[in-house]
């Protein structure tokens, strides 16, 4: 079994430094493909309701060999349930179709700057908290003015903001205001899917160098910068590969070589024009 090791929220909660992306992973080969992720030691587990998936990520849980309270089940409200009134709904047909008692932590997926309801949404998820259906509270795809509206109108700081990071795309300045305020980042599409990423001839010498693949040096990247990757595999041999980052590590200068390769956003996610229902 892989150690992933532990980091600690703003709120006090436990989290992990990699966790496992669920995109498409579905039906019983999904199952099967998150169960065995958590055998080799993964404990961050993220779904979505627009992922489609909740009920086979809890049943995964389930099956799993590990004990409820050792896992950190995410899930995110989607852009159609956006208010103080409609997320409640929301998470408490989340938890219905996880068939779990909580929520371990818990995002609006898209802010859906252009609605103007995120601020409100960000409320009735204090209000789940209250009472218990939800542990930590955070956001993805926010910006930094978003980040600074929801803390000055609610008086709470989101734990995670989980955003698109890889090295095309490090977000230097946005995680610096992370680590201003206390907020872990965590990497949507570590890898940058769909793109040559991993064929970088700078990825390729460093992995040579380190006696590791070049997915794994990506994602000790991610560790090195802060944040928490959560790659997608359904193969139990590449999940225990990337999960297996933290026994290396990368000197300043090689992080810094990485994060050379930016050229900007893969995908039209500008989170000022973006929405996602």
């Amino acid at each position: 079994m892989i150690t992933i090791p532990d980091i600690t929220l703003n709120d006090g909660h436990r989290f992990a430094g990699l966790g496992l992306g669920t995109y498409n992973l579905r039906g019983e080969e999904g199952i099967d493909a998150i169960v065995a992720a958590i055998e080799s030691g993964y404990r961050v587990i993220d779904t979505a309701v627009n992922y489609e998936n909740e009920a086979e990520v809890g049943e995964a849980v389930r099956r799993s060999s590990v004990d409820r309270d050792d896992l950190i089940v995410t899930t995110k409200v989607p852009g159609r349930h956006h208010g103080r009134d409609e997320v409640i709904a929301s998470a408490q047909e989340s938890l219905e179709r996880l068939g779990l008692e909580r929520i371990d932590l818990y995002l609006i997926h898209w802010p859906n700057s252009r609605v103007d309801k995120y601020v409100d949404t960000f409320r009735g998820m204090l209000d789940l908290r209250e009472r218990g259906l939800v542990r930590s509270l955070g956001v993805s795809n926010f910006t930094a003015p978003m980040l600074e509206r929801v803390i000055a109108e609610t008086g709470a700081t989101p734990a995670v903001n989980q955003v698109e990071l890889h090295p095309y795309f490090p977000q230097a300045e946005l995680r610096a205001f992370h680590a201003e305020h206390g907020i872990r980042t965590e990497s949507w599409s570590p890898l940058a899917r769909r793109s040559e990423l991993l064929t970088e001839p700078v990825l390729g010498e460093l992995a040579e160098a380190h006696g590791v693949t070049p997915t794994q040096i990506v994602l000790r990247w991610h560790v090195q910068l802060g944040s928490t990757p959560i790659p997608k595999s359904a193969d139990p041999e590449r999940q225990r590969e990337n999960a297996d980052v933290f026994g290396f590590s990368l000197r300043d200068d090689e992080v810094a070589a990485i994060s050379a390769l930016e050229r900007g956003r893969l995908w039209d996610g500008n989170p000022d024009t973006h929405e996602e229902f």
